[in-house]
């Protein structure tokens, strides 16, 4: 692999990341000065989503961070951060609604969820040891590392490749669910699909650099063998 490649390989694992996360900022920032059409903040949002699907056992709460919602099952508790949380915005209904989403699917317990939630642990090992081991091999000359670091780099790939229908998914249910509430309105339709998907390209930009990752693992064994 030349100098040039090597650039523009970490060139892409790092803009890649950054440019889809500025996309999450300017069109949240841009949505969240809009109110929506219904007048109900985030919060409330959730709980009529949670009520109207049956969902009685997971709670609604405020955190703290910018952009730090997110779902959590194992104490069936929706939090949205500040803004959302409070305000009437666009871009607070997508989001909550898109969290609620995930309550829903862990309701119904959706496949992909469920399998996701196993891969945790493995994935979790994977991200953090794959890169000592594949060093360790460099050093020692050990194809055995190599191999271990790339058989938990895969799990942590495969996580990030189950994520994405977890999360498209619950950007559809979140639509479909803020329609037939009415919460929002059709002239709202296209606006508040562009929160969701801009906040879906990270999910796609994680999961390109981990392939990535994984294919020059993949390099560096075969290239060492």
């Amino acid at each position: 692999m030349g100098i040039e490649t090597i650039i523009i390989y970490f060139a892409v694992l790092l803009i890649l990341p950054l440019l889809a996360n500025r996309k999450v900022k300017t069109t949240y920032k841009k949505h969240m000065k809009k109110p929506n059409s219904s007048g109900i903040p985030g919060a409330e949002v959730a709980r009529r989503i949670l009520q109207e699907n049956g969902i009685y056992d997971v709670r609604v709460e405020e955190t703290k961070g910018f952009l730090s919602d997110h779902y959590d099952p194992r104490k069936k508790v929706v939090r949205l951060s500040s803004h959302n949380f409070h305000e009437p915005s666009q871009a607070a209904s997508a989001i909550a609604a898109h969290e609620v989403g995930h309550a829903i699917q862990d309701a119904e317990e959706y496949a992909f969820l469920r399998f996701r939630s196993t891969l945790v642990p493995v994935a979790s090992l994977g991200s953090n040891l794959s890169y000592f081991l594949i060093f360790a091999g460099i050093i020692l000359q050990m194809g055995e590392l190599y191999l271990l670091a790339i058989g938990l780099m895969g799990f942590a790939v495969l996580f990030q490749i189950v994520t994405l229908p977890v999360e498209f998914d619950a950007s559809n249910r979140a639509m479909n669910q803020l329609v037939s509430s009415g919460i929002i309105g059709s002239a709202e339709h296209k606006e508040t699909k562009k929160v969701l998907n801009a906040a879906a390209l990270t999910y796609v930009a994680a999961t390109v650099v981990a392939l990535m990752e994984l294919g020059r693992f993949i390099f560096l064994f075969m290239n060492n063998e």
